[in-house]
């Protein structure tokens, strides 16, 4: 008896465990996405070429992330870095994770007095 109650408990187990393993590696890699776009916006308004953007971006994001660098003409300058993850690496199952940062530019040093 005790053993039928083992056998029926443990697939249960085992998939709440890898739950809770995928819902940690996705909000790991979620937070790994709002750093690089942090970064990668605080980099841009202070006047970084769009390649060193990139590259820090490209440092701190999950592997394959995407980024997008925005500059309008305007007073806001935003980074936005989307990611596709596969929480259970061999279970074929994936979530598309994204972060935005924006941020005003810093004013030019040389231009002031």
């Amino acid at each position: 008896m005790v053993t039928a109650e083992a056998a029926l408990a443990l697939p249960v187990l085992v998939l709440v465990l890898a739950g809770a393993v995928a819902a940690v590696a996705v909000l790991g890699a979620q937070l790994r996405c709002v750093d690089a776009a942090r970064e990668g916006v605080l980099a841009a308004a202070r006047g970084e070429d769009a390649a060193t953007v990139r590259a820090l971006v490209e440092d701190t994001a999950p592997e394959g992330a995407v980024v997008r660098i925005d500059r309008p003409e305007g007073d806001r300058v935003s980074v936005t870095v989307t990611a596709e993850v596969t929480p259970l690496g061999a279970v074929p199952w994936s979530v598309r994770l994204s972060a935005s940062a924006v941020a005003r530019p810093e004013p030019d040093p040389a231009g002031s007095p």
